[in-house]
């Protein structure tokens, strides 16, 4: 017997109407294996309707709020597995805000996570009136000394998190959510830590040497990931975490255009070269030197 049936509804009521033909499955199944007897029908006008006795009606309205809230849940594909049928809800199953927030927070952990936010609520600032606040208190030392650093050493690494422009965040932490929620993912927390203070420090301090304190943006610690991704996927290929060759190409390509000044923005040169070498070399000391290829 199928859960989608052509037998008569008379006698039964109408629970619900749902376009999705999954998740109305889904449902209906979960209802069953509570033993209460819904069926689920087709309808032209109507998509997929749910119909249960009117004694069990109440019961049926508890259950599918409580579904509704939490479709994936283990024990509604469980109910699908015990009555023999598999069902696989796909991203059209629901809204695109909901599968774009679900996919988003999934790929991305704490740490990645509260970098983002934190860039973008600084950017935000900025654009409400308080940039110039925001950038002297993100801006790297105006005159670096040890006097300056142990004043306030989280302005080695707070240009980071300053961006001066829209396509300049949301290319950053586009960047930053995938490779960075990839390695935490991946080598967890810790790893995406000591990448993040070890490139932000390397690449602000190089870019200030170069070009002096008015620089910012997370580019130099998106560089530092790349990197390491690329080393990482080529030295040890099976923890899965690598870079394509044609997507490396292509930032490799970004960067050499940038040296040769022929983008159309000021670009920090040093910071991403200084990153890039500093996600290299990282890489290569997890691998060889800790072992961390090894763990699972």
């Amino acid at each position: 017997m199928t859960n989608e049936s052509a037998e008569n509804t008379d006698s039964l009521q109408s629970l619900v109407q749902l376009k999705d033909h999954n998740i109305a499955l889904l449902f209906s199944n979960y209802l069953q294996s509570l033993d209460i007897p819904a069926k689920l029908q087709v309808s032209q006008e109507q998509g997929y309707v749910i119909f249960c006795p009117q004694d069990k009606l109440n019961q049926a309205k508890v259950e599918f709020e409580a579904f509704i809230k939490q479709p994936y849940a283990d024990k509604y594909q469980q109910a699908a597995w015990e009555r023999g049928e598999t069902v696989t809800l796909n991203s059209d199953d629901f809204s695109l805000l909901k599968s774009f927030k679900e996919n988003f927070l999934a790929h991305a952990g704490f740490i990645t996570l509260v970098v983002f936010s934190l860039c973008w609520l600084v950017f935000l600032g900025s654009e409400l009136g308080w940039a110039q606040q925001l950038f002297n208190t993100l801006q790297f030392y105006p005159q670096l000394s040890l006097d300056a650093f142990i004043a306030d050493p989280l302005r080695l690494i707070g240009p980071a998190f300053f961006h001066f422009s829209w396509l300049h965040i949301v290319f950053n932490t586009m960047w930053w959510w995938q490779l960075g929620g990839s390695i935490e993912n991946t080598l967890g927390k810790a790893t995406l830590v000591n990448l993040l203070l070890i490139s932000a420090i390397v690449s602000n301090l190089g870019q200030y040497l170069v070009s002096g304190a008015n620089f910012g943006g997370l580019s130099g610690v998106v560089y530092a990931l790349v990197g390491f991704v690329w080393w990482f996927g080529y030295l040890a290929p099976e923890r899965g975490l690598s870079l394509s060759k044609p997507l490396v190409g292509f930032l490799l390509f970004w960067l050499v255009l940038g040296f040769v000044d022929l983008l159309p923005v000021n670009v920090a040169n040093t910071a991403h070269l200084l990153g890039l070498l500093s996600g290299c070399f990282l890489a290569l000391f997890t691998v060889k030197v800790l072992g961390i290829s090894a763990k699972k």
